[in-house]
């Protein structure tokens, strides 16, 4: 598949009782077809993946291939800091109905690049899917070159790209310059996508989707199209928002305005916990005026 266009990390919305609300995530997913995103990510960070079971991850990927039926690519967060857990749920993503995997950096055991690269080859090996790199190394706490990420590329055929989110245009410029044919990055920053494309990136995983898909999309569309005028005139708007969901850790902000416009639950999965009262105050100050 093609890495391009917006793809949203959407929510994993949530019962009181902590169980997985699916009437609440068809509702979601049918928005983001609606808003006319290029595909999603499924329990990914924003998806609160460190708090799913494996099971849980199955039938998330399962209920959101079946819902979408084929009109956008369902992409798996099947990565963790564990390769051989990381192996088994991605064999288990492309069973579900995945189309590609979303492979975080493995966090906390920060691996030299033999290490990445052995990683990356061992989850080939369970599963044929294409990979996405995501570099976050504000949660990882190890950022991937441009060597790096190429190094791994190289040595992996079925790397088909990377979503950046080091916020260092720099380094994307270089892994985009020196990239092999097929392969695609995207920002994995809201607020970074213009700059992003504008360097020859192809898109955005992105979080203010989960409830502006038409307005985001739009400045992604435009930018694409190289109609920056209108892309920057766009996103100008969307200011407040960027700020807005990232004023506590994500998904915290989002899956509050969510739940303010879409009436899903306030849950959430320890340790995450629903946003301070100053912060509630904030967002409500915005959610009279939300973009769609």
């Amino acid at each position: 598949m093609e890495l391009a266009g917006l793809h949203t990390a959407i929510v994993t919305p949530f019962n009181s009782d902590g169980s997985i609300d699916f009437e609440s995530f068809g509702m979601l997913i049918d928005r983001q077809l609606d808003g006319g995103v290029d595909g999603l990510v499924v329990a990914g960070s924003t998806g609160e993946a460190a708090t799913l079971s494996l099971d849980e991850k199955v039938l998330l990927w399962s209920f959101a291939a079946e819902r979408v039926d084929g009109r956008i690519p369902i992409i798996a967060g099947s990565g963790s800091n564990n390769t051989a857990e990381t192996a088994k749920a991605s064999k288990a993503a492309q069973v579900a109905g995945a189309r590609a995997l979303l492979i975080v950096t493995p966090y906390y055991n920060k691996p030299t690049l033999a290490g990445l690269i052995a990683h990356h080859q061992a989850i080939a090996e369970a599963s044929d899917l294409p990979q996405i790199l995501y570099n976050v190394p504000g949660r990882s706490a190890l950022n991937m070159s441009a060597e790096t990420q190429l190094a791994i590329a190289e040595a992996c055929p079925n790397i088909i790209g990377t979503k950046e989110a080091s916020a260092n245009l720099e380094q994307m410029a270089e892994v985009i310059r020196h990239a092999p044919t097929g392969f695609s990055l995207v920002s994995g920053d809201d607020s970074l996508v213009l700059p992003v494309v504008s360097i020859g990136g192809s898109g955005v995983i992105a979080v203010i989707s989960n409830y502006a898909p038409k307005t985001y999309g739009s400045v992604v569309r435009c930018a694409l199209a190289g109609n920056y005028d209108e892309a920057q005139r766009i996103n100008a708007q969307l200011g407040p928002w960027y700020d807005a969901n990232f004023i506590e850790s994500n998904p915290i902000p989002v899956k509050y305005i969510l739940h303010k416009t879409t009436g899903i639950g306030l849950n959430y999965r320890l340790p995450m916990t629903v946003p301070t009262g100053a912060s509630q105050q904030k967002l409500d100050s915005l959610i009279t005026s939300v973009p769609s």
